[in-house]
């Protein structure tokens, strides 16, 4: 099965904020991009491959409401606290935590944990801990360390509610020299003790990531994801660098790889995210994954 992620991070604030929203008022910017893309994703068969979005959790109830009868969508959160609500103990004392147990008593069916975004927020905040208290600077591996774990106790929870995951892993420039160690770190510690089978991991390639820089070829996102599935026992990978227009045929054609992430769908010009856009990327991935099983 392939699997097509979408990651709409804040893409939701209106250009005068700063923004990239030029596609709806905010307060109706979730339900619309529901509405423009679940029925042209019909066309594609369920068990041939899967569609979760990411909303950011102000949009959550619009796009759930906005999800027709047998939806192909799957509506998602961007992450989950790494406690939660149980009976006969915490009833909900979570001030600002977005616990699992309630993104699927909302309807949400999956969560997008560990994306760099998260990782980089988490070591910010260790580091400045450390700082504000006098100690030493902490090691690297130590932030990279602490960071997986309290990854793993999300992911424990988003599963222990019922929730699919999409669990993200890449390494930075300054990593790539040891990339199998930190990649296999993510893995073993990120899914220390919890059932995979509603699982997917994300290949990050952060040192790619951004204006002006090299993205990874083919061959190196067969190696990637031919070597995570060698850590996790066979797990489907996806690419989390970017799937748009100019890779999606590219993609389509990396064996290892089971699908992608997209996120911003325009790069230039009217930079932002676009459903008729999104569709098409689709299309070219979907076009690329037909023609490679025919030959």
């Amino acid at each position: 099965m392939k699997h097509i992620y979408l990651n709409l991070k804040r893409f939701d604030i209106p250009k005068e904020a700063g923004g990239v929203n030029a596609l709806a008022p905010i307060r109706e910017w979730g339900a619309k991009i529901i509405r423009d893309t679940q029925d042209a994703l019909r066309e594609y068969n369920r068990e041939d491959v899967e569609f979760a979005m990411y909303f950011p959790e102000a949009h959550l109830i619009p796009a759930l409401e906005a999800l027709g009868e047998n939806s192909p969508i799957q509506v998602g959160c961007q992450g989950v606290f790494r406690a939660d609500t149980e009976c006969g103990g915490n009833f909900g004392a979570f001030t600002t935590g977005r616990t699992a147990n309630a993104m699927r008593a909302l309807g949400c069916e999956s969560v997008l944990i560990g994306h760099c975004e998260e990782r980089r927020d988490k070591s910010g905040i260790m580091r400045e801990l450390m700082h504000s208290a006098g100690t030493p600077e902490i090691p690297e591996d130590a932030v990279r360390k602490a960071v997986n774990r309290i990854l793993n106790q999300e992911i424990r929870e988003a599963v222990r509610a019922g929730m699919k995951v999409l669990y993200c892993i890449g390494e930075s420039a300054e990593e790539q020299p040891v990339w199998r160690d930190v990649l296999k770190e993510q893995l073993e510690t990120g899914l220390a003790g919890v059932e995979r089978s509603e699982i997917t991991i994300a290949y990050e390639p952060i040192w790619a990531i951004g204006p002006g820089k090299t993205p990874p070829d083919q061959a190196y996102m067969e190696k990637i994801g031919a070597y995570v599935k060698e850590v996790t026992g066979g797990m489907d990978v996806v690419y989390g660098g970017g799937l748009k227009k100019e890779n999606a045929k590219l993609l389509a054609g990396v064996p290892s790889m089971d699908g992608g992430l997209i996120a911003l769908t325009r790069f230039s010009g009217e930079i932002g995210f676009y459903p008729e856009e999104y569709l098409e990327i689709i299309r070219l991935y979907m076009d690329g994954v037909e023609k490679d099983k025919k030959y």
